[in-house]
């Protein structure tokens, strides 16, 4: 299997490196001109959690591959995902398919994508979930920020040849669990994701953050909304690693200590193999943290969390407080509101004003 991964960041970045380590044919292809040359002239470099690595992999420019084209990754921010497909359509041949291996509800738009060009639809496509993190930092060089699992699946819940030999190549990486429910585990991802949104409402360390009871409290609010609109769609949304939906509906101040006390779990996972005696790790906060703050570019939270809103719509069903967080965001990121715990102040009084407080 000839794998290409459109978008060499942190996600596809990491993934083509390991791959490549075991000795499987992977493609790095980015529109980062710099991220591609220097990849070229020198590899690619990693560091983090799993200590100081080198890479010889194969980058190239977009313009520069050729197909046809077996396994296309995408790897892209949410937002870019149409654009990259787009790209390589006319590289399609018989047997390609496509996954989603990014944030984001993006399985759906890329079928539809599919079907106007002639090229069929959801039976191209793998929806994945990569639940390790990264940063790419400079042109050829990646930070390896926290472990953890790669959830696979087809989208007709089928155990094909193609998803086991992907899973197996993607185990070069991490450990890779197949899922006959991709879909309402891509939910739960963007469900949970609403507290990683929540966090990057201030510019603080995740202990800072959601390991707040305070913060942590109003994350939860949101959150729980965020499943009662998957659960208003039909979804049947996946636990996974640090996730699990009944801890999101709590009916006692018990149950909320005990909600509190699973989000402190999980911020300890995901700080739990950093060595800071090791590595100062360059990112502190989460992915649409690092866009804020270090890249100085919109997040994909439109074309990810933001969604949320829409589906919710779609239903009629109560997204007051994702549409308030998400349009904070978007101040953030339009220079009308600055980075601040007054933003978790504003949230905290408007969860309470709409008698969405937890018990």
């Amino acid at each position: 299997m000839k794998i290409t991964i459109l978008g060499a960041g942190a996600i596809g970045g990491l993934a083509g490196a390991y791959m490549t380590g075991a000795g499987h044919d992977v493609t790095l292809v980015d529109r980062w001109a710099e991220h591609i040359d220097a990849m070229k002239a020198n590899g690619l470099t990693v560091d983090g959690v799993r200590g100081d690595l080198h890479f010889d992999v194969k980058a190239l420019h977009p313009h520069e591959l050729t197909g046809p084209l077996e396994a296309v990754l995408i790897a892209t921010k949410s937002q870019h995902t149409l654009e990259a497909l787009d790209s390589v359509l006319p590289l399609f041949g018989p047997d390609t398919f496509v996954v989603s291996y990014q944030n984001g509800f993006n399985e759906h738009d890329i079928a539809a994508r599919l079907t106007e060009a002639g090229l069929g639809g959801l039976e191209r496509v793998i929806g994945s979930i990569p639940n390790y993190g990264g940063a790419l930092v400079d042109p050829g060089y990646i930070e390896f920020v926290h472990e953890g699992a790669i959830q696979l699946g087809e989208m007709t819940g089928e155990r094909t040849p193609r998803l086991l030999e992907l899973a197996e190549k993607l185990s070069a990486l991490t450990e890779v669990q197949l899922s006959d429910n991709i879909w309402g585990q891509i939910w739960a991802k963007e469900v949970y994701s609403a507290q990683v949104v929540f966090s990057a409402l201030v510019n603080a360390p995740i202990r800072e953050t959601l390991g707040v009871e305070r913060y942590a409290r109003v994350a939860g609010a949101v959150v729980r909304e965020a499943l009662e609109i998957a659960e208003a769609n039909g979804i049947t949304v996946e636990a996974f690693d640090f996730f699990d939906p009944a801890n999101y509906k709590p009916q006692t101040p018990q149950d909320t200590q005990k909600l509190i006390d699973n989000i402190n779990h999980a911020v300890w996972l995901l700080k739990k193999d950093q060595k800071p005696d090791a590595h100062q790790f360059k990112k502190k906060g989460s992915g649409i943290w690092w866009d804020i703050v270090y890249r100085n570019r919109p997040s994909e939270v439109r074309s990810s969390n933001g969604k949320l809103v829409d589906y919710a719509a779609q239903v009629g069903a109560d997204a007051r407080l994702n549409a308030k967080l998400c349009e904070m965001i978007y101040e953030i990121e339009g220079g009308q509101r600055p980075l601040g715990f007054e933003n978790y102040d504003e949230l905290e009084a408007y969860v309470t004003s709409i008698g969405k407080a937890l018990p």
